[in-house]
């Protein structure tokens, strides 16, 4: 079983992404969307092997509408990498956990 994944809002992004001293994984999801559902315990599985190099969030693009829009995140499930304030990688869609751990070889090896 993964490990539950922290929520992020518009208030807090700059602070607890833009400014962290690790990669941060940041979930763009809605509580209607399917695919997320499908990826959400495939993050929770990567959070919990993963956690120590890199921070996963989670942000609900209903309840946050501001940070989605400045990144251009038009589709959801999309999950974004940020290093050092800077978008580094963006994943869109419900991928399985082979093909995320690829995307993400960069950033948990």
């Amino acid at each position: 079983m993964g490990e539950k994944m922290n929520a992020v809002t518009d208030a807090e992004f700059d602070q607890t992404v833009l400014k962290s001293d690790k990669p941060v994984l940041v979930d763009f999801w809605a509580e209607w969307c399917g695919p997320c559902r499908q990826v959400s315990p495939i993050l929770e599985e990567l959070n919990a092997d993963h956690g120590d190099k890199i921070t996963f969030l989670k942000m609900n693009v209903d309840e946050n509408p501001v940070t989605p829009s400045n990144y251009r995140v038009t589709g959801i499930p999309t999950i974004n990498v940020y290093v050092n304030g800077e978008l580094a990688k963006s994943i869109v869609g419900a991928k399985p956990k082979a093909a995320l751990l690829k995307e993400l070889a960069d950033f948990t090896a």
